[in-house]
């Protein structure tokens, strides 16, 4: 997707409503960092494909376990951050780790089905995801579950 303003819908909207079992900030991190890679490409004009490592499986499992490490090393800035948003902050390393992992690979298995160059599961060149859902159908699916997201958040803050 261009970039991850059209994640952030579904992916708040997974990482609030298993607010116990995720770290956010981790989840969140994980997910925006892996468009770093095309913003790159885009603006330095890199021989390098617009999608390339850090959109597998494998890259994003790796930058989404570091930023887990990340977000729990500055666990106590980044839960000031959270509780002035009124959101959970409590974490264990494990539970970053986790998150991370799973916010990397969230954001790959969203843009795998859209994207001709993504190979998912690298070292294989394959992607068989691509096409079982058209570019327009993801985007409003982003769209539409950002509603929920919006709403799920006033819930969480309200307690």
């Amino acid at each position: 997707m261009p970039f991850t303003p059209f994640h952030f819908g579904a992916h708040t909207l997974v990482a609030l409503s298993f607010k116990k079992q995720v770290d956010i900030p981790a989840f969140i991190l994980a997910n925006v960092v892996i468009d770093v890679e095309p913003l790159l490409v885009m603006l330095f004009n890199f021989d390098y494909p617009l999608h390339g490592y850090a959109h597998t499986l494998l890259g994003a499992s790796i930058i989404g376990l570091l930023w887990g490490i990340v977000a729990y090393m500055f666990r106590a800035p980044l839960g000031k951050m959270m509780n002035f948003l009124g959101l959970p902050a409590s974490s264990s390393l494990i539970m970053s780790l986790l998150s991370g992992l799973l916010g990397g690979c969230l954001h790959v298995l969203f843009d795998a089905p859209i994207y001709t160059d993504i190979r998912p599961f690298y070292p294989l060149n394959i992607n068989p995801l691509y096409g079982i859902i058209s570019i327009s159908q993801i985007y409003l699916l982003c769209k539409i579950l950002f509603i929920p997201a919006i709403v799920v958040y006033f819930l969480v803050r309200k307690k």
